[in-house]
């Protein structure tokens, strides 16, 4: 029986070589390894649906990570999501949340699943720091109407 090239992913230190191996063969541009691409593709998102910590972080905070994993600088981001650095700086520390298109743009450039980006986390708001009970700013108020 012939032994297979490649298996299913069942330690982290195999995950990692598998990476490493996929990364060599797209680098090659070869048409004739393009199953083994496609393999390696599929056992590598397999190992990562069931094994990532996506959902521990919020998605400012998995975007920092994706950053410091990708050797990036918060100005890199500028020129990937065409936006200001103001407002990159606003989003990274949470005075702004992610639009529709941000969250395209991000998952698109970092291949990673819109779903990760798009959920709720708490947004930080400047006008609140001048109020002593800061949670009054987002507090419905009863009304009298006076007729």
């Amino acid at each position: 029986m012939e032994t297979l090239k490649f298996s299913i992913i069942k330690s982290k230190e195999q995950y990692e070589r598998y990476c490493n191996i996929l990364e060599d063969l797209v680098v090659l541009e070869d048409q004739s390894i393009q199953d083994e691409i496609e393999l390696l593709t599929l056992l590598i998102e397999k190992w990562d649906d069931e094994h990532n910590s996506f959902n521990d972080l919020n998605p400012i905070e998995l975007l920092k990570a994706i950053i410091t994993e990708h050797s990036l600088k918060a100005t890199d981001l500028v020129d990937i999501l065409g936006l200001s650095k103001g407002t990159v700086s606003k989003i990274l520390n949470c005075h702004k949340g992610l639009s529709k298109d941000t969250i395209r743009k991000l998952s698109d450039y970092f291949k990673v699943s819109q779903e990760a980006f798009n959920r709720p986390y708490k947004l930080i708001n400047e006008v609140s720091r001048h109020f002593r009970n800061a949670s009054l700013m987002n507090t419905k108020k009863n009304r009298i109407d006076a007729r």
